[in-house]
């Protein structure tokens, strides 16, 4: 990380500004990764990290043991064991890691068998804090498929931890678990770590998490979650913005509940309702919904941006406005991601889910300089097929569906993947399912490159320090060099398949593979387990 950045490096869309004073000399800037997206609500995956090293040995596990051997490994600072299936990107902030994954190594001999699992880790030693143990849905797999876990990257503000569950309940968690007491009105959790498990509640202890509140989608909507629930929650100002991950039922025809809201703003305190979408999306479903909400100023005006799951994108106001006697979020603009001949061939419509045919919008839309970029993808079950990568002007409103993108790319496959951006070089990097990165202008969508992992990808691209860092089913970690020009850098593998992302906080990078969460840094810089101490500032307007 540097000690200054260009004014573009957190191009943070809500006015972010960052006062920052360095108090001791180091390779970085100590900065945490509070979101989704870092400290961006714009949700580039960027960071301005310097000093990272372009390769790295994970080591070997100790025999008999699925521990790993710190002393055969190269620019580890620490692993910690998870489950066995990890979708949760990681979160850091005020010393503190948090990271999903199952209960196939229970933490907790209380709480055993498929759960979904929250874990807050220490930052500088990777040793276990807390946990939210979440029960499964007694429906089963149509809405709670088995050991996935928890698929939320958690947002943190303050002593707060925002997460959506597998349960499809958006909850807000103490930052400190039970360590210091149980706040807040929520005083249940006894009962609610067992839930629907047909055990009697155990007693809570420090190790637990501390529930503030919880609202129940399901419950209190009327949703219908397809599979999974997951959703990356924005913050703006008071209020919470989440995707509710309504879909189709086991048939892969009926949309149960097809007036249910698609997206929902929750008041930040209390959990309580404050407003649903008026895009009506319910009916037009392909299949599931479980992008994440990005935010940020364009003219002037708050927008939350959100894929739905009938393939467009949508801008939405975060002042609510009332309409039929409900509050809903208005729209401000909205774009159709499948261009037509994805949607039919010689007049006949192509069905989904076919290769060739439309998809949803899984991945999450990213604001950078007034644009949106996202593309398109499916449930990766589906397999592979083709995708469409846009980027819009965010300046407009209406359907801005017939006026075209400022440009599209349809070289990519299907993806469920976010965009990185660097804005030193105006390049972009995306990921598609099929296994290819594609680098392209920004600004006009020109490819430079791309490049086959030979394998399917589920995670984004991150940049940071002039590079490309990105995960595959295979467990490889791959290295590439921010330039209009190819150059792998190193190729790791993990040793179990990497469905998440790479981030970076505090001088360190952190990926989880399935089984094991690693936290890599240089380790020959001095001082590298303690980043400078900086003064950050968020100023929003």
């Amino acid at each position: 990380m540097k000690p200054a950045f260009h004014s573009s490096a957190l191009n943070s869309s809500l006015g972010l500004a960052l006062a920052v004073s360095l108090t001791a000399p180091s390779a970085g800037i100590a900065l945490d990764w509070p979101q989704w997206g870092g400290n961006d609500p714009g949700r580039n995956m960027y960071s301005p990290a310097k000093g990272l090293p372009s390769s790295f040995d994970p080591g070997k596990m100790k025999k008999g043991t699925e521990e790993i051997d710190l002393s055969t490994t190269k620019n580890v600072k620490w692993v910690t064991k998870l489950g066995s299936q990890s979708y949760g990107n990681a979160t850091v902030s005020q010393g503190k890691v948090f990271v999903g994954t199952n209960n196939e190594s229970p933490r907790d001999p209380q709480h055993t068998g498929d759960r979904s699992i929250l874990m807050c880790f220490d930052e500088k030693t990777g040793d276990l804090l807390w946990q939210l143990v979440v029960p499964k849905l007694k429906s089963g797999k149509v809405n709670d498929w088995e050991n996935l876990g928890l698929l939320s990257s958690p947002t943190v503000e303050g002593n707060r931890v925002y997460v959506v569950t597998s349960r499809c309940e958006v909850l807000c968690l103490d930052i400190n678990g039970q360590a210091n007491g149980n706040d807040g009105p929520f005083k249940e959790e006894a009962a609610y770590f067992v839930k629907d498990a047909g055990k009697p509640p155990v007693p809570v202890g420090p190790k637990d998490a501390d529930i503030i509140w919880s609202y129940d989608m399901m419950d209190q909507l009327g949703v219908f979650p397809h599979n999974a629930s997951n959703c990356s929650v924005s913050i703006v100002d008071d209020l919470v913005f989440a995707c509710t991950s309504n879909g189709q039922d086991w048939t892969h025809v009926n949309i149960p509940s097809p007036l249910s809201p698609s997206f929902v703003a929750l008041k930040k305190k209390t959990g309580e309702l404050v407003a649903e979408d008026e895009a009506g999306i319910g009916p037009r479903i392909y299949h599931g919904q479980w992008s994440s909400p990005s935010s940020g100023v364009v003219k002037g005006k708050k927008m939350v941006f959100f894929g739905g799951g009938d393939g467009f994108c949508y801008a939405f106001d975060v002042q609510p406005k009332k309409k039929d006697d409900i509050n809903i979020l208005p729209i401000v603009w909205k774009f159709d991601a499948n261009p037509p001949e994805y949607k039919s061939k010689d007049g006949k419509p192509i069905k989904y889910p076919l290769a060739e045919g439309p998809s949803e919008i899984n991945g999450t839309p990213v604001l950078y300089k007034d644009r949106i970029y996202i593309a398109t993808g499916q449930d990766p079950e589906h397999g592979e097929g083709v995708g469409h990568l846009v980027c819009l002007d965010a300046t407009k409103t209406g359907d801005i569906t017939a006026a075209g993108p400022i440009w599209s790319y349809k070289g990519i496959h299907r993806t469920i993947s976010t965009v990185s951006i660097d804005p030193t070089t105006g390049l972009l990097f995306a990921a598609d399912f099929s296994g290819f990165v594609h680098c392209l202008d920004a600004e006009t969508g020109k490819l430079y490159w791309t490049h086959d992992m030979k394998a399917h990808m589920w995670g984004s691209t991150l940049v940071a320090d002039g590079k490309v860092f990105v995960g595959d089913e295979d467990g490889d970690l791959t290295i590439l060099a921010v330039s209009k020009e190819k150059k792998v850098l190193s190729e790791t593998n993990l040793g179990s398949p990497v469905y998440s992302t790479p981030i970076v906080a505090n001088g360190v990078m952190y990926i989880a593979s399935n089984s094991h969460l690693y936290a890599f840094h240089d380790s020959s810089v001095a001082g590298s387990d303690s980043p400078a101490k900086v003064d950050v500032k968020l100023n929003k307007p």
